[in-house]
């Protein structure tokens, strides 16, 4: 593939341990502001070491590099896929109806941080030239391995409008992000919200940690092996509640707590000492990602206070620009998020099937964006026009 006087080359590997992590990071988080977590060699090699992300768990790595005669220009973390699980982009409808229409949707190639409904950065160059080679070698692998589709999730306007240029059809998704508009503190942030809203998210803090309860935020070497033990426990009652079973494997987090500590934030309640629900948070350059929760004991109003006010919190304290606390929940409005489109972009091999895919896709579009302007109306917000008491 020419690029000027340059000559590009691409291939695949099956690790992500192929590539020099320096290299992998100078090119997916070039700029600490905004470091995306998930798009980092510790976290996507972490899955890998950890056996999360195989080929026998549904994941089978084969990442894209994008070469010159002066080295690696270019990389995508891409999987060969043998189910929809893990994803947060939902295609399972597709693949019902290609196979009721007799074709095989599985296996296909996704290019994405698996497990994670998080915005970032998927074809990983530092010049347009480079990601626009990524978005055809997407399409050239998929031919290759003769697969009916490769998907590209949760990622930038930017990005989406390359691969729309390679025949990539977008697609819009919601999700509910927390912006700081420069808070103080968080008394400062309940000040802008209406007087029934403010005096709901005080009640509902209140509620959270009576009893004897208290919450404390543990970062990096802060977190104990006790703490991890607990974590885990949060999470295998979430996972088993949500997929089935977790996605993730207790190794991945031992790997994570060495490799990733100073991205770790683990907000934790306890009970007189004892550890009863959790939050796992990734800190990004601006950014605070809530990821993973789970609790061993009901607590009304916890969940709320662990994952999202405590997040609100802590981003207005290290003057972070957002939180972002993972897919879907309507719930989060009332709590000062904000509704947001995601975008994904989707190519497909089949011209007929690309076709009906690209009529849906129309009609989910114009959908999902009148719900966001909805959704806009019921933010908890004072309104310019509108005076609150106290």
């Amino acid at each position: 593939m020419p690029d000027g006087d340059r000559q590009l080359t691409a291939r695949t590997v099956k690790s992500i341990s192929e590539i020099n992590a320096d290299i992998w990071n100078a090119l997916a988080c070039p700029d600490d502001e905004i470091f995306n977590p998930f798009a980092s060699y510790e976290f996507l090699d972490a899955l890998e070491q950890s056996g999360s992300v195989a080929p026998e768990a549904g994941w089978a790595p084969s990442h894209i590099v994008i070469e010159d005669n002066t080295g690696i220009k270019g990389a995508a973390p891409l999987y060969i896929k043998g189910d929809s699980q893990g994803e947060y982009v939902f295609d399972h409808h597709w693949a019902d109806a290609y196979a009721r229409a007799g074709g095989a949707y599985y296996p296909k190639l996704l290019c994405a941080a698996p497990f994670t409904p998080v915005p970032g950065p998927r074809l990983l160059s530092n010049d347009e030239a480079t990601r626009a080679a990524l978005a055809s070698s997407i399409i050239a692998v998929a031919e290759r391995y003769g697969v009916s589709s490769a998907h590209v999730n949760f990622i930038g306007e930017s990005e989406l409008q390359i691969l729309a240029r390679h025949e990539f059809l977008p697609r819009i998704g919601e999700q509910f992000h927390w912006f700081n508009r420069g808070y103080s503190s968080f008394d400062d942030f309940l000040a802008q919200l209406s007087s029934r809203k403010r005096k709901a998210i005080k009640r509902e803090r209140r509620e959270a940690v009576k009893d004897g309860i208290s919450v404390r935020r543990l970062l990096g070497d802060e977190i104990t092996k006790r703490h991890w033990d607990s974590f885990w426990a949060f999470y295998q009652d979430t996972g088993a509640r949500k997929w089935g079973h977790p996605y993730l494997t207790r190794e991945f987090f031992d790997i994570a707590s060495k490799t990733m500590s100073d991205r770790l934030l683990f907000i934790v309640a306890e009970c007189e000492g004892t550890p009863i629900a959790g939050a796992l948070n990734f800190i990004g350059g601006d950014a605070l990602y809530g990821r993973y929760w789970g609790c061993v004991e009901d607590v009304p109003f916890l969940h709320f206070e662990i994952c999202y006010h405590q997040a609100v919190d802590y981003a207005i304290e290290h003057g972070l620009s957002r939180v972002e606390a993972g897919a879907q929940g309507q719930h989060k409005i009332a709590r000062g998020y904000e509704p947001v489109p995601t975008y994904s972009a989707h190519w497909i091999r089949d011209p007929g099937f690309r076709e009906a895919i690209e009529n849906y896709l129309v009609s989910e579009r114009d959908h999902t964006n009148m719900e966001i302007d909805a959704l806009k109306a019921f933010t908890p917000f004072r309104k310019p026009d509108r005076k609150d008491g106290p």
